[in-house]
């Protein structure tokens, strides 16, 4: 429910002109919601002429002082006015009554009684108004009955227009008028009296047919009214969730940077612990193998010492990973910006992967143009992610398999570098996952392939930092594809590229390349 100007209406959407129109069911403590309006809107605009009706009582009583005892005149005056008080006193404590109950539901039972006893002071006023005709008629002329007959339709008109959008009303006052002049001028026989009878009776029905529309007019415009102001509530609850649910989630983000900041502190200082105890491991475990200090009387001493050396190693690259992978996301690796022309960075990680090529007897193959422009790049990023590359392409393909790497200029300007191998591939909806820090696919699983799952979200954050992206497609039986693309501003092509192949790269010459990259 919905409660404006002291009115309970119900809520947008439970009600309908047409559905208002035919009645509308409602339960015993609930009120009738527009007829209530209704009430109450003639309830104000009584009030606001409260001084009309005493005011055309007095000019009336004047004007019969020409044919009445005065007695009869004042006497009738206060009637008239007596009756019109009993009925402001009634409105402003409905006023009043409603003030009171403005935030509760009043019952269908109140409403009910209030219209009675406005209906009545209504009908009371009405009975005074008819009286002169009945008690003030006798004495007067035939001009003087038409001037009775006039001020009757006169006032009748004007009760209307204050009770125009209450019918009850209207009836109740209005028409007890109506019905005393038609049976006072039937009374008279005459012709013109029966016109006039007939004029008063065409009036009310004119009238009550406008009071109609107004009343409807004025029922839909409230009914409309509450649907605008819940539609309005539900947009100022729905404004509040969306900022509640707006300022949690910022909480929620907050936290979420905290525990990133705090998972970040904390690689980076396990990284760093983690580093010292692993090179005396891998320190002392070389010195036991390579029996420096003495042969071993046991063999399988120097096999335990290499296992320990492997493993360290292992361990050692996985926390260069992890903090790797720490610093990427922390935007804390720094960048030494540097012409790189990639067919030689290539040529130079090729030697780096060559044991583990020769290991499966697996052949790498480059396709390089002659013409490619050099990059404006970190060589030492750039040289990680050509590695993290082919040895993924290494660790997936078969024995004897084959390892292209592409490089090309798009029609954009931008170096796309592909590396392509021949191996099982992977299914579609594994290679988001596979982009996701200590995530493994299932063949990575089911062969028990090493790796920790850190090679291609390093990849992908090396090459977001220097402003470009990586793609990775792969089904299965047809292998992978993954692709590195440097954006446009770091090629280096034209007049541009052989000032800087020229430049000595000094920290102040590199910060201006970068700048105008």
């Amino acid at each position: 429910m919905l409660t404006t100007d002291a009115t309970t209406v119900p809520a947008a959407g439970a009600i309908s002109p047409a559905a208002a129109a035919n009645g509308v069911v409602i339960g015993d403590s609930e009120t009738i919601p527009w007829e209530r309006d209704l009430l109450t809107m003639f309830v104000k605009n009584q009030l606001k002429v409260v001084y009309a009706l005493p005011l055309f009582a007095a000019l009336f009583a004047l004007m019969t002082l020409q044919w009445a005892p005065w007695q009869q005149s004042l006497a009738w005056f206060v009637a008239a006015v007596g009756c019109q008080a009993i009925q402001v006193y009634l409105c402003r404590q409905y006023l009043q009554l409603c003030h009171q109950q403005h935030k509760s539901k009043p019952k269908k039972s109140q409403f009910h009684d209030w219209l009675g006893m406005m209906t009545a002071s209504e009908f009371f006023i009405a009975a005074c108004w008819s009286s002169p005709l009945f008690l003030l008629w006798d004495n007067a002329s035939d001009l003087q009955h038409i001037y009775i007959v006039a001020s009757l339709m006169a006032i009748v008109a004007v009760r209307i227009m204050i009770s125009a959008n209450f019918m009850p009303i209207i009836v109740a006052g209005t028409g007890l008028i109506t019905l005393a002049l038609a049976l006072r001028c039937t009374a008279e026989q005459s012709y013109l009296y029966s016109g006039l009878g007939a004029l008063a009776i065409g009036c009310q029905i004119f009238f009550a047919l406008v009071a109609r529309k107004l009343q409807e007019t004025a029922r839909d415009m409230f009914i409309f009214k509450a649907q605008k102001d819940e539609l309005f509530s539900q947009l100022v609850v729905e404004r509040d969730k969306a900022e509640s649910a707006r300022a949690e989630a910022e909480r929620e983000r907050l936290r979420a940077e905290e525990a990133s900041k705090a998972k970040s502190q904390f690689l980076a200082t396990m990284s760093h612990e983690l580093r010292t105890p692993l090179n005396a491991i891998l320190g002392f475990s070389e010195i036991i193998s390579r029996e420096m200090f003495g042969r071993h009387e046991i063999s399988a001493y120097k096999t335990y010492a290499n296992d320990i050396h492997n493993s360290g190693s292992y361990l050692l690259s996985l926390v260069n990973d992890i903090l790797d992978l720490t610093r990427i996301e922390a935007g804390r690796r720094d960048m030494r910006e540097e012409p790189l022309a990639i067919a030689d960075s290539l040529e130079d990680v090729r030697n780096f992967v060559a044991f583990k090529l020769r290991e499966k007897s697996q052949d790498l193959v480059f396709d390089i143009p002659a013409n490619l422009p050099k990059v404006l790049v970190d060589h030492r990023s750039v040289r990680q992610i050509w590695i993290n590359l082919l040895s993924n392409a290494a660790k997936f393909s078969p024995v004897g398999g084959e390892i292209l790497v592409m490089a090309s200029q798009r029609e954009g300007g931008e170096i796309a570098v592909s590396f392509i191998d021949n191996g099982p591939g992977m299914p579609e909806e594994e290679i988001e996952l596979a982009m996701q820090a200590f995530a493994r696919g299932s063949l990575a699983v089911k062969k028990a392939v090493d790796g920790a799952g850190l090679g291609l979200p390093i990849v992908k954050g090396l090459i977001n930092m220097h402003g470009g992206s990586f793609e990775l497609r792969s089904k299965p039986g047809h292998g992978t594809e993954a692709t590195v693309v440097f954006p446009f501003a770091r090629v280096l092509s034209g007049p541009r590229a052989e000032v800087i192949a020229e430049a000595a790269t000094s920290p102040s010459q590199r910060k201006l390349i970068a700048i105008t990259s």
